[in-house]
Order: C-alpha cells, then sequence, then structure tokens
C-alpha cells in the first residue's frame, strides 16, 4: 500500500520553539497558513466557515511512547492524550477563521509551531464533535 501525503502550505507566527507553559499564549496567537500556490482554488468558500480543522505535522516532535505521562501528571496511552511524540507525528487543531486573502488564512487557536507543514485542511461542522467527553 502506497500512502501520498502532500504539504499544502505552511504555519506562520512567532513561537518557533515551545515550551509548555506558552502553550496559551500560542492558542491566543494570531497565525497565518501560507497555503502553496497549486492548492489555493482549494480555498474557495472557505471564509463560509468560522471554525475550520487543520492537519499538521510535528515536524520537530522525536519519537514516541505508546505510554505516557501527560503535562497534569496523569499516565495514558498516546491516543488518549494530546502528545506531540506520535507514531504518524500528525497533529490536528480546531481553529478560528479570521480572514482569507489569497492564499493566507488568518486563525487564531492553533498550537504549531513557525514553518510547521499543514497537510490538510477540513471545516469543523458542529456535527462532528457535539460532544467531546462522555459523562
Amino acid at each position: 500500500m502506497d500512502l501520498n501525503i502532500n504539504i499544502i502550505g505552511y504555519v506562520r507566527n512567532t513561537f518557533n520553539k515551545l515550551q509548555y507553559h506558552q502553550t496559551d499564549a500560542l492558542m491566543r496567537t494570531v497565525s497565518t497558513i501560507e497555503i502553496k500556490e497549486e492548492y489555493v482554488n482549494g480555498l474557495y468558500k472557505i471564509e463560509n466557515y468560522r471554525e475550520l480543522n487543520i492537519l499538521w505535522y510535528f515536524d520537530r516532535s522525536k519519537g514516541y511512547d505508546l505510554r505516557t505521562t501527560t503535562h497534569s501528571g496523569d499516565y495514558r496511552g498516546v491516543f488518549a492524550c494530546c502528545s506531540p511524540h506520535r507514531p504518524s507525528s500528525i497533529g490536528l487543531t480546531r481553529v478560528t477563521l479570521l480572514e482569507c486573502d489569497g492564499n493566507i488564512l488568518r486563525v487564531t487557536g492553533l498550537d504549531a509551531l513557525n514553518g510547521t507543514p499543514v497537510l490538510d485542511i477540513k471545516p469543523s461542522l458542529y456535527l462532528d464533535t457535539p460532544s467531546a467527553f462522555i459523562p
């Protein structure tokens, strides 16, 4: 089986390296996503959506453990936490779209570092996640 993943763009912000205590600041920062010219037509009518799901590549993350300790001290499996150390190194973040100008998306809520490769963008619909947790 072949797997074909394309980089469609890159994240731009002022965070080149992240420490745990900076996560909230990064999420509040306005980031831009520069879409490569060959994918610009895929942005047609994206401004109709307020929230987007951004799939991106943890290009600076090295290795992973199937069980890990979270920042809160809880011990979990990698698929039950948000660790950047993952088997496929793929990140997923729901962002708020502020503006689309040509090949540039301005967003908030993106926890990816400057220069991070973007793999895909999808509208975030309420039906996708009516409730994130099971009571």
